[in-house]
């Protein structure tokens, strides 16, 4: 999932938006639609009420994936009826690939690290790692949202079993292969710091490398 031109802040505002499985529907029906979406639209195609349908689309609009407007019907004449809220992507939206990657992270945290301490910034970045999880953990904890579907706007593919949550897909995969070493302690980092800024006390992320799949895994 690329967020194009935003600001880091505004990258992880956005994910965590897409955190919530309903909020993700929406925001997938709207980008595919191809023309503005009424609330009414959007509710009847994602089988949801009027009222829960308008509540996530206006949390898309202010993590600024969508944009809204009020537009008249095109079969109904001007002056009557009250004009609908139309909504569309703001901007380029959200990227998708499959299975996902997601080396801007990897990129911003190394490129904060350097500038933050060129002395020594294989230390820095794994303190930073730790801080952009640490701060997603906080926006999702917030948004009253579970570890896992954070895990799945990610892309990190999770599957949950019995005392742990196997993460079947590395988004950092072509730089894993290359940078072993250092791409998964950084994802290491920022995963245990996203657990630990989502509250959960009882859950571990340790270091599992696996075949084919991410390094991590949450023991719980």
């Amino acid at each position: 999932m690329s967020t194009g031109g935003r600001s880091v802040g505004d990258r992880w505002k956005a994910i965590a938006a897409l955190v919530d499985q309903s909020r993700r529907a929406l925001y997938d029906y709207v980008r595919r639609a191809g023309h503005p979406v009424t609330r009414e639209e959007a509710a009847e195609a994602e089988g949801m009420s009027r009222n829960l349908t308008a509540f996530h689309l206006d949390k898309l609009v202010e993590s600024g994936l969508l944009r809204a407007r009020y537009e008249a019907p095109t079969d109904q004449p001007r002056g009557r009826g009250r004009t609908p809220k139309v909504y569309e992507l703001a901007g380029d939206g959200v990227a998708v690939t499959i299975p996902e990657r997601r080396y801007e992270l990897i990129a911003e945290i190394l490129a904060d690290a350097v500038v933050d301490a060129p002395a020594d910034a294989e230390r820095a970045a794994y303190r930073h790692a730790r801080q952009r999880g640490r701060d997603l953990g906080a926006q999702v904890r917030a948004a009253d949202a579970g570890i896992v579907d954070a895990l799945a706007a990610l892309g990190f593919e999770p599957q949950s079993e019995p005392g742990r949550v196997l993460l079947r897909n590395c988004p950092f995969h072509v730089l894993a292969a290359r940078h072993t070493g250092l791409v998964c302690g950084l994802n290491h980092a920022f995963l245990a710091g996203l657990v630990d800024g989502s509250g959960l006390t009882d859950v571990e992320a340790r270091l599992e490398p696996r075949p084919g799949a991410c390094c991590v895994q949450l023991t719980m």
